[in-house]
């Protein structure tokens, strides 16, 4: 009998249970009557990644300035060398030229008409509506022979709207067109007019630079965020008011591709545009370390899958005839300012990740022993009083201060401000003893760059390259040796 009226209480309370949920909808359920019954009171779009669309009364303010620029040249037609003119006139910075007149349609008659023009700019401007997506868009309709897929790094970028290729990110062959006209027109490189053979040493040294600065998820690809956050655009803008082309020490400085090109031809004894574990060991009398040189030529600094399928194209390659590792000029580039500014964010990727033997993203102390070691029988060879591993340790745990004890991670060491310290500790013995001569906290004080109340930044790369030059110079008797290297 207690069992019937158990089984009676039972229906009634999920009789109730049934009623009272049809009763109270879910969350969801209200969410979405809400949703549907204020379909009219829309929020403002607030994202746009090609940049914030122009009026239509910009627009028109820009399409009647290229009329009256056109309406000035001879037939309405613009020639190559009338394109700064154009560039301006777009809003654009004046080293946009070059590929504005290649991504107009120029070099197929080698001018452009107005009407031309005006229908390829308004679709840009309609499409891409800050500087750096026309900036990635223009060099990519350029290069349009580089097949690729949605799937390729970045799936939520707007499609092309028929100005381009689809392509959202930028590889090194695109900005050839850019940095070329740069060495043909721009007055602090007039010089090099006459050595045609050294103009692609420079575009190639400029572009390896680009994509050491910009290129920070290593991809070999630089995609419109990276570009964004990158100098890159407000460089350019600074080569039509500077004469002097070594002002601009960010990318284009000649002195600076004077020095890369420098230290590499004494390495590259063929004269091949290749060096390999050999002759990197020479460099800097023979510094480094015989483990580092192994693990940099073993691809732990190699920028990405599609940056290696395209080596070959771009004039590198990995391995010689006989199958051994080889450094490319472009790769050197790397190396050569990873070893000079330990503090670059890049650089201390680079080393990172050739320290890091296992990819754990960490270095252990067995890692740190394994480098360690080496650097300690070169010193005991040379005489030299050494300091125990353990010891070691201490010192170098003490100045990074990890956040997991016992291990290094790469965010322990962008805090650090004395990373070349402790690099060159590891894996060059020449610095590692100029570190042990002087203050250890003489680096992060710069008594040369401080002018009154102002204090310039002026990078470990900069200073280097400055000082090189001058050494260079010296040596030589002026920078214009190419016929002899």
């Amino acid at each position: 009998m207690v069992t019937l009226e158990m089984q009676g209480y039972a229906k009634d309370n999920n009789k109730e249970n049934r009623s009272t949920s049809t009763n109270i909808s879910s969350p969801r359920s209200t969410l979405r009557r809400q949703a549907k019954a204020n379909n009219n009171l829309l929020l403002p779009r607030f994202y746009y990644p090609t940049g914030r669309p122009i009026s239509k009364e910009q627009l028109d303010a820009s399409l009647l300035r290229l009329a009256a620029t056109f309406q000035q040249l001879p037939n309405c037609q613009a020639s190559r060398e009338h394109f700064g003119t154009v560039a301006k006139a777009c809003g654009c910075p004046y080293y946009w030229k070059a590929i504005l007149f290649i991504a107009s349609g120029g070099e197929k008659l080698g001018h452009v008409t107005l009407e031309t023009f005006t229908d390829f700019w308004a679709k840009i401007i309609n499409n891409y509506h800050d500087e750096a997506s026309r900036f990635v868009q223009l060099l990519t309709m350029i290069n349009l022979n580089v097949n690729v897929s949605r799937t390729d790094n970045n799936l939520n970028a707007p499609m092309n709207n028929g100005t381009g290729s689809g392509r959202f990110y930028l590889i090194p062959e695109d900005f050839v067109p850019l940095v070329q006209d740069v060495v043909d027109t721009h007055p602090g490189l007039t010089f090099l007019k006459e050595a045609a053979e050294f103009h692609s040493r420079y575009v190639h040294t400029v572009i390896a630079r680009i994509y050491y600065n910009v290129n920070r998820s290593w991809s070999g690809q630089i995609t419109l965020t990276e570009m964004r956050h990158s100098n890159l655009l407000a460089t350019i803008r600074l080569l039509e008011d500077e004469e002097d082309i070594n002002q601009i020490t960010d990318y284009f400085s000649y002195e600076h591709f004077y020095v890369i090109y420098c230290k590499f031809w004494e390495l590259d004894k063929d004269h091949d545009l290749f060096i390999d574990k050999k002759d990197l060991a020479r460099h800097n009398d023979h510094a480094l370390s015989s483990k580092m040189i192994d693990r940099i030529f073993s691809g732990a600094v190699t920028r990405g899958v599609a940056h290696n399928n395209r080596l070959a194209k771009f004039g590198n390659a990995n391995t010689n005839m006989n199958n051994q590792p080889r450094m490319s000029y472009t790769e050197f580039v790397w190396f050569l300012i990873s070893e000079e500014d330990k503090r670059h964010s890049t650089a201390i990727e680079y080393w990172f990740r050739c320290m890091d033997l296992d990819g754990d993203g960490f270095l252990s102390m067995y890692e740190l022993e394994y480098f360690y070691e080496e650097q300690l029988q070169r010193m005991e060879s040379l005489g030299i009083e050494t300091l125990p591993f353990e010891d070691c340790l201490c010192q170098m745990l003490d100045m990074i201060h990890p956040a997991v004890p016992g291990k290094v991670s790469l965010n322990d060491l962008k805090r650090c401000q004395m990373t070349p310290i402790f690099f060159d500790t590891f894996f060059n013995l020449e610095k590692y003893l100029d570190h042990e001569q002087r203050d250890p906290f003489a680096s992060q004080r710069d008594p040369d760059s401080e002018n009154g109340d102002e204090i310039l930044k002026i990078s470990d790369w900069d200073r280097y390259a400055a000082e090189e030059y001058e050494l260079l110079v010296a040596e030589e008797g002026g920078p214009d040796h190419g016929d002899d290297m």
